[in-house]
């Protein structure tokens, strides 16, 4: 009999242990919305495949967390600000979401940030790229995960111009993250001395690259820098392939190109460009096991955002878990306070600024001889230190640092 009662005592002391975790996490429940591009310019780098690696990470994580249940709740935003800021508050006000994931496009990361900042929701950025989003455009609640185009900056501009690329025009995407990503590589190509001839801002998205390229082509600066990303640096690409504007000497800089874009593109096409990037698949034993596990999951390779969401997901849950708590300031203090270490990053650090710190690596697409297999497309010819790539923190105009 007293042994009965000394089970049963505990038995009804783990129940209100796990009653007491139950009671930190807010409905029960944890729920993440993956907000993303589901079917345009972006969808191949993000889409569908962000929403894998969310669905992935918490798989891993068993589908609870500190006791409660984790659910995902995926939309697709357009690449339009409206529409991602009216989900977003939707979210937040009828469906008790406790954070929004993934948000490629600046106009869309920027939109989303009011609205967390409003509801003091956590935002992790994985698939924008402005760096303004952890200087003036930052907010408490803002965690910028994956890259930025300061990183691209550092890691494709420099090295262009040091190898002898000092001349620059440019083809911008006519919205924030092309402005962004121009500004920022010209002020590391007049840095290491050299030029800004012009630029030409295209529509976003736009399929029609052919007066843009015969613009550069008539600029006659050596380099040509696309500021762009997704369906639209394919199509500049192939634009500029049809106009023989490498066959006439001068050369192409992809500022921010994702390993789909090579896919798409094919080696024969995309041979050469050199690019930055915060995720390879087969940079080590880590990162092709799990991006395995993507490919069975989708049929592709993971490009740096999806294996980004993943990582950024994985670390949220890691915080709810040791805090047992899904309070945003709880949360984002045991984010800052613990380093990222998984796959994708090791010893990342997210600073007061939002900016996760992180190594990046800057390749070079292989020919078709070098390629040994399908998807082995990258030569790693640099890996640029965390603080190199984004800059100290004293840098940052966050005005919250």
């Amino acid at each position: 009999m007293k042994m009965l009662k000394t089970l049963a005592a505990g038995v009804s002391a783990l129940a209100l242990t796990v009653g007491a975790a139950q009671a930190q996490i807010s409905d029960g429940v944890v729920k993440i919305g993956v907000l993303t591009d589901m079917a345009a310019t972006y969808s191949d780098l993000a889409g569908s495949g962000a929403v894998a690696a969310a669905e992935m990470a918490v798989a891993d994580f068993g589908g609870t967390v500190a006791g409660a249940p984790i659910e995902i709740l995926t939309a697709d935003h357009q690449n339009k600000a409206d529409i991602a800021a009216n989900k977003a508050r939707e979210w937040f006000e009828n469906e008790n979401v406790d954070s929004l994931a993934e948000l490629v496009t600046t106009s869309v990361a920027l939109a989303v940030f009011e609205i967390a900042k409003q509801q003091n929701k956590i935002a992790l950025v994985s698939g924008a790229a402005s760096s303004p989003l952890t200087n003036d455009a930052c907010i408490p609640t803002g965690i910028h995960y994956t890259y930025n185009t300061r990183a691209l900056a550092v890691g494709t501009g420099s090295a262009v111009v040091k190898e002898g690329g000092d001349s620059w025009y440019f083809l911008t995407a006519n919205y924030a993250f092309g402005e962004a990503l121009q500004r920022d590589v010209s002020a590391v190509v007049e840095a290491e001395g050299g030029t800004v001839l012009g630029a030409s801002k295209h529509p976003f998205p736009s399929s029609d690259f052919s007066s843009f390229v015969l613009q550069a082509q008539a600029s006659g600066a050596k380099v040509v820098g696309l500021a762009n990303a997704g369906a639209d640096t394919t199509n500049a690409i192939k634009a500029a392939n049809e106009f023989g504007l490498v066959a006439s000497g001068q050369s192409l800089a992809a500022l921010l190109m994702f390993i789909t874009d090579v896919h798409a593109l094919g080696l024969d096409t995309a041979q050469g460009i050199q690019l930055t990037t915060g995720f390879y698949w087969d940079l080590n034993d880590e990162t092709r096991a799990w991006s395995q596990k993507f490919f069975e999951k989708t049929g592709t390779m993971p490009t740096m955002v999806q294996a980004g969401v993943y990582s950024s997901v994985s670390h949220y849950l890691k915080g709810i878990e040791a805090t047992g708590s899904d309070d945003t300031d709880t949360v984002m203090a045991w984010m800052r306070a613990n380093p990222v270490n998984d796959f994708f990053a090791k010893g990342g650090e997210i600073r007061t600024d939002g900016r996760m710190v992180h190594d990046m690596y800057l390749v070079k697409v292989k020919s078709p001889s070098e390629s040994k297999g399908p998807w082995d497309y990258y030569e790693v010819l640099r890996t640029i230190p965390g603080e190199e790539a984004y800059g100290p923190l004293s840098e940052s105009t966050c005005p919250t640092k």
